[in-house]
């Protein structure tokens, strides 16, 4: 975000607690005392007023970041999500873009039970004029929001409470103040030969831990970051899946109508559905309010044993 307000004048942040207080997670550290009140904005607690404002300034041709606490509270905030950001560009026939990012944590975080822990994913990709990205790693957080912030498109950009305190490598062309990633493109996180694995955000990271455990067995896995959900990369998944002939998804958000059950019946639709030996199959979050019981939380979302599972499963192993 620092880079990106440093190279467009046009770009500013607001949101609760993102400018004196540098962010309730630390997001923010440092950029109130570098660009001051105009272009670092604490708000009230109003999601649909301060959503609205940032829309507002995105048609007048501003390029706000508008940060959620959390995405549970752009509940408060949808119809300026989707009345008034992602429609607006095709109600105008193209004349009117509202370049604006949606940012903030996204899915379970730890012991904050029901009102606190949803993915919307799937939520916000079911719907048409906007693009929605989920990054996992520190590459993928950078050269996203780069490229969101750069888009004309409304963005949203989910990002996980719990990856905040994870360190990454993060490669040498990373660290460019030019490095972007495209929105719309899937990343194959590691190249496997028997079953393809596709997860968005911090799952990507139990996957991968999956792919291990499995590789000592003598199972491959082809773990794919997702790393936008609209548009959805299928291409990369169905390139995968003719190569394996089985796939799993992996999702943190509740199963029905999920990102998983979109990414099925794709391929279901498409020609790689001739290419599987076995029906694909989903891991997600289960089918209730999220617990606030410690216990009754980690059964709720998915596990390294439930992908390891879920994989032996498909294999017939």
């Amino acid at each position: 975000m620092d880079e990106e307000l440093e190279r467009d004048e046009k770009v500013f942040l607001l949101g609760e607690e993102v400018a004196q207080y540098d962010g309730a997670y630390k997001v923010s550290r440092g950029l109130w005392k570098k660009y001051g009140d105009k272009r670092i904005i604490d708000t009230p607690i109003s999601e649909m007023g301060f959503a609205g404002i940032a829309v507002g300034a995105a048609m007048a041709g501003l390029r706000p970041i508008c940060e959620f606490m959390t995405f549970n509270f752009s509940m408060q905030a949808i119809d300026q999500v989707i009345n008034s950001a992602a429609k607006t560009y095709y109600m105008s026939a193209g004349l009117q873009p509202v370049p604006i990012v949606f940012r903030g944590p996204n899915g379970a975080s730890a012991g904050v039970a029901a009102q606190h822990s949803q993915c919307f994913a799937a939520w916000y990709g079911h719907c048409p004029g906007l693009k929605v990205v989920s990054p996992w790693n520190s590459e993928d957080a950078k050269g996203l929001i780069k490229s969101a912030i750069r888009d004309n498109n409304p963005v949203v950009m989910l990002e996980n409470e719990l990856m905040y305190g994870v360190s990454f490598e993060l490669p040498a062309e990373a660290q460019s103040k030019d490095f972007l990633i495209p929105i719309g493109k899937a990343k194959i996180e590691r190249q496997g030969t028997h079953i393809t694995v596709v997860a968005h955000s911090r799952p990507v990271g139990h996957c991968l831990e999956a792919a291990t455990v499995l590789s000592k067995e003598g199972i491959e896995c082809e773990v794919i970051n997702m790393r936008t959900i609209r548009p959805m990369d299928i291409d990369a998944i169905e390139a995968s899946v003719m190569k394996t002939n089985h796939l799993v998804t992996v999702e943190g958000g509740w199963p029905q109508f999920g990102v998983g059950a979109e990414i099925c019946a794709r391929i279901m639709e498409g020609p790689a559905f001739n290419f599987l030996d076995a029906p694909a199959v989903r891991v997600t979050g289960a089918d209730v309010p999220m617990p606030y019981a410690k216990i009754l939380e980690d059964h709720s979302v998915p596990q390294v044993k439930d992908i390891i599972f879920a994989i032996k499963k498909t294999l017939n192993i």
